[in-house]
């Protein structure tokens, strides 16, 4: 008897945690829709700025304007940006980042802890570096959840500014690149310096009457102004895509944990009843041969 207590017991507590994982499954599930509609207005934006900013790089004989964000040099001192969430349940998406983080940190480790600098956009990649001993030079936590552009503007200037003052020589983002509710790409980059060399790519292969615009101000006003909104653009698309990973992740692990405890719940319902029914027997025989006694 004490046994079927038991299983109904576990059977009561499993029947819970499904309706929590079902229920946070479906509140993720809305959440990564709404991100995911925000992710897909940006890239259409996105490309339009780049089809503005790609003629006034070139002409007929190649590169004629630069920017102080294009320049490269030896690197002594690097900036790294990554996103994770502020709490749990997502799978392996925070350990993914944290190991990620690791790996660039190993590979800059010659440069000295001191010049290695980690902005964490998230409470789990912060915690998880401050594990692993990596110091981290500011933390954006109170915007990990709702990327919103004037966050991204405000980081992205103090980092071109470090960038341009020469403070650091590089920056890198790592955060998860969204491609389906099943499907998040671990992703690092580089911000800065900017490689334009697949926009010029692009160029070169456009017909000359595309790229015959007529530029009010003059080409060097429009980079000084449209460059650095590439740069904040490109750090809001990735927190985007990161938020947008993040709810699809957890969409994932609440619908695994929903189906293995769908699993679990017949697994004892099953065993269950079996001990029902042999305990009826039992006490069905106990009837029988106790009458049988009397006679």
């Amino acid at each position: 008897m004490s046994r079927l207590k038991e299983i109904k017991g576990r059977l009561q507590s499993v029947q819970s945690t499904r309706k929590i994982t079902s229920a946070m499954m479906m509140v993720s599930s809305a959440k990564q829709k709404k991100a995911e509609r925000v992710l897909l207005n940006l890239r259409p934006y996105t490309q339009a700025l780049q089809r503005i900013v790609q003629p006034l790089l070139m002409n007929e004989e190649g590169l004629i304007e630069t920017s102080p964000y294009m320049v490269e040099r030896p690197v002594k001192r690097v900036a790294i940006v990554a996103f994770s969430s502020n709490s749990g349940l997502v799978g392996r998406f925070n350990e993914n980042v944290t190991e990620m983080v690791m790996e660039t940190y190993t590979q800059y480790q010659s440069l000295g802890n001191e010049n290695i600098l980690l902005y964490a956009v998230g409470e789990k990649v912060l915690k998880g570096a401050r594990k692993k001993g990596i110091a981290v030079r500011d933390d954006f936590l109170e915007h990990a959840e709702k990327p919103s552009y004037a966050n991204a503007r405000h980081i992205a200037q103090s980092l071109m500014e470090l960038y341009t003052s020469g403070e650091i020589d590089r920056v890198e983002l790592i955060y998860h690149h969204f491609r389906g509710t099943r499907s998040q790409v671990l992703t690092r980059e580089p911000l800065l310096p900017i490689d334009f060399s697949e926009l010029e790519k692009a160029t070169t292969s456009k017909s000359t009457h595309e790229l015959d615009y007529i530029l009010e101000p003059d080409k060097q006003t429009l980079l000084e102004q449209l460059v650095p909104k590439m740069l904040q653009l490109k750090l809001h698309t990735a927190h985007v895509d990161s938020v947008t990973s993040e709810h699809a992740a957890r969409v994932t692990a609440m619908q695994i944990a929903t189906d293995n405890a769908d699993e679990l719940i017949e697994e004892l319902r099953l065993e269950f009843n079996k001990m029902r029914q042999q305990a009826i027997t039992n006490e069905l025989l106990d009837i029988m041969g106790g009458t049988v006694g009397q006679r």
